[in-house]
């Protein structure tokens, strides 16, 4: 099978999966050698069938929404099963974006590993903290992720969201690291090879829409949750108690998403049409087709 990079999406981040796709095929020097799949969370029942049911999650429960922008994340453990369990792969976020070439990751030497991935020390106050959000996976070596399987032992409390979600369940010597620029968080620079548009406050598609996705409630100070901190900062900036998403501090950013989109229009791989059900539906800035006006092609603004 021809290795494939698999964008793992819901609707409500459909704009940006579709654009990531033409990104890794556009900067790629041999697009013909790999293979792109968008796969929608929409598409796969038994995430409908817990809607409403409570979970494991950092050890306490949470209630399973799947309206929520991030209810995509347990389809990162799908591409092995959808490979067949053979071949190479590579999963990303639809906040993840090609600057360099996806080739390059996908002929990895992996020295045996089973996968490869970025850590992020200290995030979660974990002292190595893995980043599912792109991984390189040798199908092959990885027939015991089994998704909705393992979907639904949260729902059992036999798994820990946190703990699956930052490959604490796998053997650690089974995966592998590589470099920070193939994942590198809002960071746009020379080396940068995928940009992760992680911050989700400031997604640049979002700018100035409602907050749709679900805040942690962490202790700050060990005094307030940190949904309380939002709240409160919010209704100070005269907000929807939820408040709204800021811009992207780093204008160059923008900038290329919105270069991209236009790319995307030309190609006929986004329509009018559809940007503006999508601004209707809240998905997308109102601002959006303005951006693309103004915007170049997706190459990185000086």
């Amino acid at each position: 099978m021809k290795p494939t990079v698999f964008v793992h999406t819901n609707d409500r981040q459909m704009v940006g999966a579709i654009v990531s796709a033409h990104s890794l095929r556009r900067n790629a020097r041999d697009p013909d050698a790999f293979d792109v799949r968008i796969i929608r969370q929409e598409d796969y029942p038994f995430f409908r069938a817990r809607e409403g049911q409570s979970f494991l999650r950092a050890g306490g429960t949470r209630v399973w929404h799947n309206d929520d922008l991030q209810s995509f994340t347990p389809l990162r453990f799908m591409p092995p099963e959808l490979m067949g369990y053979d071949g190479r792969a590579v999963v990303i976020d639809p906040d993840v974006f090609a600057v360099g070439d996806i080739g390059e990751l996908l002929a990895r030497d992996m020295q045996g590993k089973a996968m490869m991935c970025r850590a992020r020390p200290g995030h979660n106050r974990r002292a190595e903290y893995l980043a599912s959000s792109v991984m390189l996976l040798d199908c092959a070596r990885l027939r015991h992720w089994r998704c909705e399987e393992q979907f639904g032992e949260m729902f059992a409390m036999q798994r820990d969201y946190e703990l699956w979600i930052s490959l604490e369940s796998e053997p650690r010597e089974n995966i592998g690291l590589f470099e920070e620029q193939w994942n590198h968080f809002d960071r746009l620079e020379p080396e940068t090879k995928l940009i992760h548009n992680t911050k989700r406050r400031t997604q640049p598609w979002k700018t100035g829409l409602p907050v749709d996705f679900t805040i942690r409630d962490r202790m700050i100070g060990g005094v307030l949750p940190t949904r309380w901190i939002y709240t409160a900062d919010a209704l100070l900036r005269g907000e929807p108690a939820g408040g709204l998403y800021r811009r992207h501090p780093d204008p160059r950013q923008e900038a290329f998403f919105y270069g991209l989109v236009r790319e995307c229009l030309d190609q006929g791989l986004l329509t009018e049409d559809f940007l503006r059900e999508e601004m209707r539906r809240n998905h997308i800035r109102h601002d959006s087709l303005e951006l693309v006006e103004r915007a170049g092609g997706g190459a990185i603004a000086a």
